[in-house]
């Protein structure tokens, strides 16, 4: 098989995107050739057949005009035509090859995960012969061309934790994330001063990147948020974790808190809340979509989203319970993302997908 995957970024450090290079290995390793064509590169390890082609320019114009020079010859070539081409999470990607893609017959996919919905994601899906997904709810649009194919968590990077952390009877959470108002963690922050005022023990740490305005000028009333409830030295917020160091980070904490709030028009999975299951850590979340993901567990790891009060009862019973019955709820988290969310599941279901496009 031989496979085109177009994605802004390959690099391995890249805070954000960083968990692409291991869902291009594992593609690699099921294809003869595959072709990675791409704004940015830094830091990987993927193997010989892994070709990669940039588009990168300093200017919109610029760039799709260097990503078309780079995709045509790949299109048109009769010996070595891809079976597909999948756009990664930029439905524009998708948009600008389908004209020559259709001409040649070759399959296009999007691969999307965030509830923003714009002109340009409803034509690429239109477009597209398949949309891929998380869940199919994590796809904004429902149509009946989208699969839910799990995240794609590189678990050997992601290893389980043996046993709980070592502690002083302090309750250390973590939650990670761009400043975004879309994170909620001003959730966090009132719940952990509602948790301090009836004597809870805890420390709260929160580390995201602010890359943009938006971001900045939220960090900026996090920071005042935490003074004003009186949280200084329990709640910190430090800037954006390098992503090798992440899995450490998460192993370390008690659990991962992650308020990030559903939407209406479909629910962006953060890829946090798998990746600290992997590590076998107890991972809280709001998005009612996590609700099958986090059921049926020997704690209560769901509580309701923007609500602080809701969330300092599911912490105060998490801090209440038995650490053998939190240790249960970690390794049974990571059961469930290696039966359906690791980056071997999402590769196999990858090429399934684009098998089934050619039957």
């Amino acid at each position: 098989m031989r496979l085109i995957f177009v994605t802004q970024s390959v690099d391995s450090d890249d805070p954000i995107l960083g968990a692409t290079v291991a869902k291009l290995r594992a593609l690699a390793q099921r294809c003869e050739e595959l072709v990675v064509i791409t704004d940015r590169i830094g830091a990987h390890d993927l193997p010989a057949n892994c070709t990669l082609r940039t588009f990168g320019a300093s200017t919109k114009l610029g760039r799709g005009f260097r990503y078309l020079r780079a995709l045509a010859p790949l299109l048109l070539s009769r010996r070595r035509r891809p079976d597909a081409l999948i756009a990664h999470m930029c439905p524009i990607y998708l948009v600008l090859a389908a004209p020559l893609a259709k001409l040649v017959r070759v399959p296009l996919a999007l691969w999307y995960t965030h509830w923003t919905i714009d002109r340009t994601l409803r034509l690429a899906t239109t477009l597209a012969d398949v949309g891929l997904s998380v869940d199919r709810r994590s796809y904004p649009l429902d149509r009946p061309k989208v699969k839910g194919i799990g995240h794609g968590i590189d678990v050997a990077q992601f290893a389980a934790r043996s046993g709980a952390p070592l502690g002083n009877g302090t309750l250390r959470l973590l939650a990670l994330g761009r400043t975004s108002p879309s994170k909620d963690f001003d959730t966090l922050v009132r719940a952990s001063a509602r948790c301090r005022a009836e004597g809870m023990d805890l420390h709260v740490e929160i580390r995201g990147a602010s890359s943009t305005e938006e971001e900045r000028r939220h960090r900026r009333e996090l920071e005042a948020l935490i003074e004003t409830e009186g949280l200084a030295g329990v709640v910190s917020l430090g800037g954006a974790v390098p992503r090798p160091a992440v899995p450490e980070l998460v192993r370390a904490a008690d659990a991962v808190v992650n308020t990030t709030r559903g939407q209406t028009s479909g629910g962006a999975l953060d890829k946090v809340v798998y990746e600290s299951a992997a590590c076998a850590v107890p991972v809280l979340a709001c998005n009612p979509y996590f609700d099958e993901f986090l059921g049926g567990l020997p704690v209560e790891l769901h509580f309701a989203t923007g609500d602080d009060a809701d969330l300092a009862r599911v912490l105060r019973a998490f801090g209440d319970a038995d650490p053998s019955r939190r240790e249960d709820a970690g390794r049974e988290l990571r059961r469930r993302v290696e039966a359906g969310h690791s980056v071997d599941s999402w590769a196999d279901a990858v090429v399934a997908t684009v098998r089934r496009l050619h039957d």
